[in-house]
């Protein structure tokens, strides 16, 4: 309210107040909720043929139709009402990517319950946290993890009956109370049932950071998030399915929703491919080919083995013509790669669990369109820049604003619909005070709006006062001919507070030399951004959301100590 002076100012100033805070005219429109039953709803009545094709964990492919996972789906949500289950409880997945998990995700939904996806990939101990802390009550599991849940049993007190993802013919003898086959638990249901009538702001999913630092801290979906992030990130910038399309999430549907694309292939009529539990470049490729898809989605790691195989055996990728890849930065190497060599245009995305979890995508905007070659490969190593519904913030320690201009590092910070506000079960407030919550990432925005991650602010390298980027050394690194996987730590320096050291897998049969990695990261980096030493591994560390452990390499080269130092 502006100043006022006066006593009749001070009440025309009220009355001003009182004016601009009149409430609004409503619409005229139907009150339709943003629920992800209306999803598969929408599939079954426009799609219902479109093949849904898996490989079961059992060996054999398995294909159904949307039309098909209704009908189960609801069949699951009278079961889970049978057993009691009600709006807001917790009901666990412990699964791959199959059909079977896919329709238990709409059956926990479609009951008012709440899908929580348990990472497998997480420390023993951390899933028993996690289960405990979310207080599931139910547990779907696949085979492969029946041995890991008989040991952890005990101390999952809430856990009232496990479910077996499988039939009676692969039941396992097991001692985990009340355990039963998925296709004989479900078959004691019929299809007679209605979706619960909910609010759209009603909880749907839960999924737990990685925990890399202290306890993983849970993240919980509402149904209008999720359809909200669906269809923001399938804008034809950015994901853009079709119903002609086939897609293949090999992200796991325990890694934050599969970056929607459960969502978004119902939604679009699009077909689905789910890989199951074989994710090697061998067992990848047979999939993309059989089933003929356009569109796949993964971590860096995932397409490393799939690049590897293709060099192996000579093979192509027919039908491919789109792969997202996200959750650690993407090798500018493999982005020319599979654009040179295999015809496939790379989306290389970024996001977090608490992003729902796609935050930007790198888009070719028309404002650089133009670029020849090189700069355009330079390009798409940035993360991009977000789809409507995600606004960034570049701030300094402080919170105040910094410059769009390309150099000038910050924190990135981030606003939507589909942006966590709270942890579950955690009243540490973790937003700005504009409403912003802190990645933790340290980026660039150019003037054009793509943003680049520099580093997490825990893993940036300071040396001598100045910083460098891990990511951009480590992706340099990849380059090489001889170097499969690289990583970046800093290192306690005597003179320079700390170096970089440059740790590498190289590709089977190749011994690179230290100089020679160097010389070719020579001439692309500042010198003294080059890495003071080179230490060949056979195998990086990578947390369980498949981005590189970089507290276990700091921790494996504790005692490490810099040549003629």
């Amino acid at each position: 309210m502006p100043a006022c002076k006066s006593a009749s100012e001070e009440a025309g100033c009220l009355r001003a107040a009182k004016g601009r805070h009149r409430r609004a005219m409503l619409g005229q429109m139907q009150d339709w909720p943003l629920l992800i039953h209306r999803i598969l709803d929408y599939a079954e009545a426009q799609h219902p043929h479109r093949a849904v094709i898996s490989r079961s964990v059992e060996g054999p492919m398995h294909r159904t139709t949307y039309a098909e996972i209704h009908e189960r789906a609801r069949r699951l949500a009278k079961r889970l009402e049978r057993d009691s289950i009600r709006a807001g409880d917790r009901v666990a997945t412990l699964a791959w990517n199959t059909w079977r998990h896919l329709e238990a995700w709409y059956g926990i939904t479609g009951v008012g319950a709440v899908y929580h996806t348990v990472n497998p990939r997480l420390f023993e101990d951390q899933i028993a946290y996690i289960i405990n802390h979310a207080e599931d009550r139910i547990l779907l599991l696949d085979l492969t993890f029946v041995p890991l849940v008989e040991r952890l049993a005990e101390d999952l007190p809430t856990i009232e009956r496990f479910v077996i993802l499988t039939d009676a013919a692969h039941m396992p003898q097991t001692n985990l109370r009340d355990a039963v086959a998925y296709e004989a638990w479900i078959a004691e249901a019929d299809a007679d049932f209605a979706w619960a009538r909910l609010d759209e702001n009603a909880a749907a999913g839960l999924c737990y950071t990685s925990g890399t630092t202290g306890k993983p801290k849970g993240v919980l979906y509402s149904h209008r998030s999720n359809v909200l992030h669906a269809m923001a990130n399938n804008s034809p910038d950015y994901i853009g399915l079709r119903s002609r399309d086939v897609a293949m999430p090999v992200v796991p549907l325990f890694h934050a929703n599969s970056w929607s694309l459960a969502f978004l292939a119902p939604m679009t009529g699009a077909g689905l491919v789910l890989p199951g539990p074989r994710l090697d470049g061998a067992s990848l490729h047979e999939l993309l080919e059989r089933a003929d898809v356009t569109v796949t989605a993964g971590v860096p790691t995932v397409w490393l083995g799939l690049l590897q195989h293709l060099d192996a055996t000579g093979r192509r990728l027919a039908h491919l013509r789109r792969i997202l890849i996200g959750g650690s930065a993407c090798p500018r190497a493999m982005i020319e790669r599979f654009e040179r060599d295999y015809g496939v245009a790379v989306m290389h995305a970024w996001g977090m669990t608490e992003m729902s979890p796609i935050g930007s995508f790198c888009a070719l905007k028309p404002e650089v369109e133009r670029l020849d070659e090189a700069s355009s490969l330079d390009l798409k190593t940035k993360q991009g820049y977000p789809p409507f519904g995600v606004e960034f913030r570049l701030t300094d320690d402080s919170g105040s604003d910094l410059p769009w201009d390309g150099t000038t590092l910050g924190r990135l910070k981030v606003a939507g619909p589909a942006v966590a506000k709270a942890y579950f079960r955690d009243g540490t407030p973790i937003l700005d005070d504009r409403g912003f919550f802190d990645t933790g990432d340290i980026v660039t925005i150019d003037p054009n709006g793509y943003m680049s991650i520099t580093d997490r602010s825990k893993d940036v390298i300071k040396s001598g006062g100045e910083w460098i980027s891990s990511i951009e050394l480590e992706n340099l690194a990849v380059g090489h001919p001889d170097v499969a996987e690289a990583a970046v730590i800093g290192i306690a320096h005597p003179k320079w507070d700390e170096r970089p050291l440059l740790v590498v897998v190289p590709k089977a049969g190749r011994t690179p030399e230290k100089a020679e990695i160097l010389a070719f990261m020579r001439p692309s980096i500042a010198k003294w951004w080059l890495p003071d030493d080179v230490v060949l591994v056979e195998e990086i560390p990578h947390t369980a959301t498949g981005k590189i452990q970089k507290t276990t390499l700091r921790d494996q080269f504790r005692d490490y100590q810099w040549p003629g130092v």
